[in-house]
């Protein structure tokens, strides 16, 4: 009932298993597994997606570490020269390795050694005692304003295996992009993806269009399932059959024939929130997980995906997202019951008019009517539907306040009117419809 890999499947095995810090050609791939180039092409893309292998300008493709979610703030040097626009002058061979943490060398060369290790990157200016002895020390090198390096940095950079880079950029500037991308991987971090959770192919019970209703009675009985995906040979996913679809039916009678087609799928950057929202609505219990190509990953449960919910709830916030910069600033003032949420604009908040922008205002009134549903319901809300069907210009440095009242509340949703004031004079209205994500 399961079928073998496609071709596509064995090339990104064999990538997977090149060693790390290995350069990778398309030409070297087809010739290597006796497939054309288009299609080598499209599966060292795919090892991209999945993060196990990086494309530099002017140096190429190379095999890097698969990254670990608790490890994705760690950039590789392979990433710091494609955020810098950077040229790699020496010690290629070390591209794949992950960065520890920057030093900018602002400083007498003794100071800048001090704070300079293995895995650091010193970032330097046009200074070559400093390349050197960073690299003696263990550290990557990144040259600013476009400056080369002494050809013996490069031999030493090579037989260190230690990247040195040159990039046009000032050194500020530099570490700005540097600290920005690591600041985003530890947003990303936080968000947990379908990738995350899902039950691995390898592991997962599924039929083929060619299967039979005793086919699926079987594998009912060996696994205790239901519910099942339903694969071409290519591993496409087709379908989908439960219980329901096989009632009453000649085990004779083919699965494609009683399968739903087209079912629901989620891909593997899919949101676990998304996924949730999308089970809750649909009244699904299972989610196929595909490919670009739609070729089966994997599965996830409705049980799987509200116990990472859970389990997210109780992280430590890492990094912090403009929409969690806005609701810390929401201070509750009031009794339980009737809350009203106090909240000061500051300049950041505002458009190219110095008045709320629409986005924080969005912001505000979602968060307001969230904790107010909270106070009823335990679990994660969904906003469904949102009318904003008032709302007046307010300057920076204004004081809101803003009062959730909850109209409706039932076992799976929540409607809330929610009125905002400044200075005792209405400035804006909404009325939200809220979704509630728990165990049905």
């Amino acid at each position: 009932m399961k079928s073998l890999a496609t071709k596509h499947e064995q090339i990104l095995k064999h990538i997977d298993g090149l060693p790390v810090g290995k350069k990778i050609s398309v030409r070297q791939i087809a010739k290597a597994l006796s497939v054309s180039e288009g299609t080598a092409y499209r599966a060292i893309k795919e090892a991209e997606n999945q993060g196990y292998v990086s494309s530099i300008e002017r140096v190429g493709t190379i095999r890097i570490e698969r990254k670990k979610k608790e490890n994705i703030e760690k950039l590789t040097f392979a990433e710091v020269v494609n955020i810098v626009d950077g040229q790699v002058l020496g010690g290629r061979e070390g591209l794949h390795k992950t960065l520890n943490k920057f030093v900018i060398g602002a400083m007498k060369l003794e100071a800048m050694m001090r704070y300079t290790g293995p895995g650091d990157l010193l970032i330097v200016g046009n200074r070559s005692q400093a390349h050197d002895q960073a690299l003696t020390a263990g550290a990557a090198v990144l040259i600013t304003g476009g400056f080369d390096a002494e050809d013996d940095t490069k031999k030493l950079a090579d037989q260190l295996q230690l990247p040195i880079i040159s990039t046009s950029y000032d050194t500020f500037t530099v570490a700005t992009m540097i600290n920005r991308a690591i600041y985003d991987q530890l947003i990303k971090k936080e968000i947990l993806l379908v990738e995350d959770i899902l039950m691995p192919v390898h592991e997962t019970t599924f039929l083929n269009v060619g299967d039979k209703i005793s086919d699926w009675l079987k594998l009912n009985r060996d696994t205790k399932h239901s519910r099942f995906p339903v694969v071409d040979n290519n591993m496409k996913v087709q379908g989908m059959v439960t219980s329901k679809d096989v009632l009453a039916q000649e085990e004779e009678v083919f699965i494609d024939k009683v399968m739903t087609k087209n079912p629901m799928t989620v891909g593997m950057k899919t949101s676990v929130a998304s996924s949730a929202h999308m089970m809750v609505w649909e009244g699904i219990e299972q989610l196929p997980v595909v490919n670009d190509h739609h070729v089966l990953q994997g599965i996830v449960t409705r049980q799987d995906v509200l116990k990472a919910l859970q389990m997210s709830q109780r992280q430590p916030q890492v990094g912090e997202t403009i929409d969690d910069t806005i609701t810390s600033q929401l201070v509750m003032n009031g009794n339980k019951g009737e809350e009203i949420y106090q909240y000061e604009m500051t300049p950041q908040m505002t458009n190219y008019l110095g008045t709320i922008s629409a986005g924080v205002f969005t912001t505000l009134v979602t968060d307001s009517a969230n904790r107010a549903l909270r106070s009823y319901k335990r679990g994660d809300l969904v906003v469904e539907n949102m009318t904003i069907y008032f709302i007046k210009p307010v300057q920076m440095d204004s004081v809101l306040e803003i009062h959730p009242r909850v109209l409706e509340v039932g076992r799976k949703f929540g409607k809330v009117d929610v009125e905002v004031f400044n200075e005792g004079k209405l400035v804006g209205k909404a009325i939200l419809t809220c979704q509630l994500l728990e165990k049905s």
